[in-house]
């Protein structure tokens, strides 16, 4: 038991590892021969060859007759997959992802946010209060903004009652990571992002499903008009 354990967590390990290495363009687009990283991370073929299986399960990797083992481009990971959606946002994020994710926000969140005013249960409610509480006593920057940020829109998500969008918390959170820093760069926003969140949290307390989906729509425009504003695109396609 001891000793699958620990293989376990180097398999986890070198996982990790190649990651890292993929996400950072260290090995350009096809993976070196197994037995070449193999001596890398100083693991047995063994080990090495589970853990790119876990790689190729979550469609991040490529196997071809005469080429080797190729990395897929990132649009073709399965990102509903938790672990390759924290993967796939550890990139630097191009235009192209932040407006795909801006977009993926517009689609889910604003019915979810509906869907908590109407189904969300007394404790959920309560839950959702808490976290924004937590989340309007911290600035931008300070340890614990982004995690404040995750766990109220993770909570709104879960009280939404909806196994699919509860799914989708872990994009939603990844959204977050890769959009946060533009919106909160400049600091005359913090009062903004305040009022927006504020306004989806109030409507939900209210048990306005309308409200609530509006306001989560204000709040989603808000921030593709900081990213159009820093990057010079539309996330939402306005024109």
């Amino acid at each position: 038991m001891e000793q699958g354990h620990k293989d376990s967590s180097l398999v986890s390990k070198v996982m990790e590892g190649l990651v890292t290495g993929i996400v950072e363009e260290k090995y350009g687009a096809v993976l070196p021969p197994q037995d070449v990283l193999s001596k890398e991370f100083d693991v047995s073929r063994t080990v090495m060859r589970e853990a790119l299986s876990m790689l190729l399960a979550r469609e991040m990797l490529d196997v071809r007759p005469k080429i080797g083992t190729r990395i897929r481009p990132m649009r073709y990971w399965r990102m509903i997959d938790e672990e390759v959606v924290s993967w796939r946002f550890r990139a630097k994020p191009d235009p192209l992802f932040l407006r795909d994710v801006i977009e993926f926000r517009a689609l889910i969140e604003p019915r979810a946010c509906a869907q908590a005013a109407v189904r969300g249960s007394a404790a959920d409610i309560t839950g959702i209060r808490e976290a924004f509480d937590v989340f309007k006593a911290i600035r931008p920057g300070e340890p614990g903004y982004q995690s404040a940020d995750e766990l109220l829109h993770t909570r709104i998500m879960e009280a939404s009652g909806n196994q699919f969008f509860q799914q989708m918390a872990a994009i939603i959170r990844g959204a977050l990571s890769a959009s946060n820093p533009i919106v909160t760069a400049r600091e005359s926003n913090w009062e903004a992002v305040l009022l927006t969140h504020g306004r989806v949290v109030e409507a939900i307390e209210r048990r306005d499903p309308k409200e609530a989906e509006a306001a989560s729509i204000a709040m989603i425009d808000y921030t593709a008009e900081e990213i159009s504003r820093a990057l010079s695109i539309d996330p939402l396609g306005h024109t």
